[in-house]
């Protein structure tokens, strides 16, 4: 029973599972983040070339 109990609190399989969980989902945010940005500025950028086009010719 103590082998077994020693060789379970010396296990890091599941801390190093954890830790890709975490590292994973910190880069979801950050891409999500970044993509929001990035579509405000699209969108902003879009609108301005579609009201020159728009603009009557004088």
């Amino acid at each position: 029973m103590s082998t077994f109990v020693s060789r379970f609190l010396k296990d890091e399989s599941g801390a190093t599972a954890i830790e890709y969980g975490l590292i994973a989902a910190l880069i979801a945010v950050a891409l999500v983040t970044a993509m929001g940005f990035l579509g405000t500025g699209l969108e902003t950028s879009f609108g301005n070339i579609q009201a020159q086009l728009e603009k009557p010719l004088e």
